[in-house]
This record gives structure tokens, sequence and C-alpha cells, in this order.
């Protein structure tokens, strides 16, 4: 970004680039090393999906494969469980998690979770601002010399759409936590995963949740640093 020549910038955001290295690390270490062991239910990620959904009153999802790793989604708007092709076809702990995972936000989604709800709203606004922010944010540096009041309005209506993103960040933590404990309870209760792969559907899980946990604080500390160098003159 075009303050990244700002050593209190890289004293701020190398901690996180650290942290997200080790976390994105052992999140692929544990699906490396879990993928290994078949599950004992011998249902793959697809059938997982598909089960789950079943259970819980759910017809109207379709579960459907899509390229790319670890790129699994749920889609409110299409009702779709977008399962990588690893975890669509694969049967180990991991896929299971993963699968369970997606199919608790449709579970959310039916039930009128209110977190994901608040995520539905700020998924139009964080569009706009995540396009826009950084060309707002240009334009008031660059009208500062020339137009102060006009080039300090644009700063902080820059700022404003960078917190939007942190809000939405924050709001995103709540819904991936219940999404994966919906997950593991299913598939405890359900007994598809015995008691080892119980553990390593948890790990998996976790360390998921921590690429969650690492974008809100990257987030965060991005806003904090705006606001200490732009914001606090207005």
């Amino acid at each position: 970004m075009f303050y990244t020549g700002d050593l209190n910038y890289w004293l701020i955001i190398l901690p996180i680039f650290a942290l997200s290295w080790y976390v994105q690390y052992q999140l692929k270490s544990k699906f490396k090393k879990f993928s290994r062991q078949s599950l004992s239910a011998n249902l793959s990620g697809k059938e997982i999906a598909e089960k789950m959904l079943s259970d819980h009153g759910i017809y109207d999802v379709k579960v459907m494969s899509v390229k790319g790793q670890l790129s699994d989604h749920y889609n409110p708007q299409k009702k779709t469980v977008n399962l990588s092709e690893a975890v669509y076809n694969q049967r180990n702990a991991a896929a299971a998690a993963v699968a369970a995972h997606e199919c608790g936000h449709a579970v959310q989604h039916a039930k009128g979770y209110e977190w994901l709800k608040m995520r539905s709203i700020l998924v139009p606004m964080v569009g706009v601002t995540s396009k826009l922010g950084l060309y707002i944010l240009f334009g008031g540096i660059i009208l500062m010399q020339s137009s102060p009041v006009l080039g300090e309005s644009l700063l902080t209506l820059g700022i404003f759409g960078f917190a939007t993103g942190t809000l939405f960040s924050l709001v995103t933590l709540p819904v991936e936590f219940d999404a994966s404990k919906r997950a593991i309870y299913w598939l405890e209760r359900k007994r598809i995963v015995n008691q080892r792969e119980l553990v390593q559907s948890k790990e998996a899980l976790n360390w998921a949740a921590g690429t969650y946990v690492v974008a809100a604080l990257a987030s965060i500390a991005n806003l904090v640093y705006l606001w200490m160098r732009f914001g606090r003159r207005n």
C-alpha cells in the first residue's frame, strides 16, 4: 500500500504477516497429514455434506465441487455448498470437518442465524469499499495541498471504508466459530468420526479458524495505522 515506506507500519504489520504464514503452514500441514488416513466411516466429503444437510431438513442446497485448494465455501445466494476437489472426493477427517463446516453455514442460513444475517448485509458495502477505499485515500492525500477541507473529507471517507472491512472481519469470527461448533457436534453425534478422527477434525477446524482471526487482526492493525496517520487531524 502507499504507506508501506513507514517504519511504524512495518512494526505493526510484520508480526501479523509472520503469524499468518505460521497459521497457513500449520493448516496445510495438518490437512496433508490427515489426508493420508482414511475415514473409518468411508464417506467422502460430498456424501458427508449431503447427509448433514438431509439430517437438518435442508433439501434446497446443492453440494458442488470447485477448483482450488482450501476454496471451500457456502454461497447463500445460490444456496450451494462448494467443496474443493480434495474435500469433495476424499475420505478423511479433514475432508469430513470442512464439508460439515460448510454445511454448518447452510444450517445457519436456514435457521436465520443473526451473525450470518449481519455479515450478509455487510457484503455489498465491503465489495464497494474494498475496490474504492484506496483510491479515495489517494485522492484525499493529493487534495490536501490544494483543498484541505475536501482532502480531509475524502480521507475520513476512505478510513470509514476500511472500518467497514474491519467490521466485516470481526462479524465473520462468530459466524465461522459457530459453523465449526455445529460441524463437530453433528460429526460426533452421528458417529461419522471415531475419537481419533474427532480430534483431527477439531484440530483442522481450529487452524482454519485461525486464518480468520489473523485476517481480523491485520484489518484492525491497518485501520489503527490509518487513523493514527490520517484520522486524528480531523
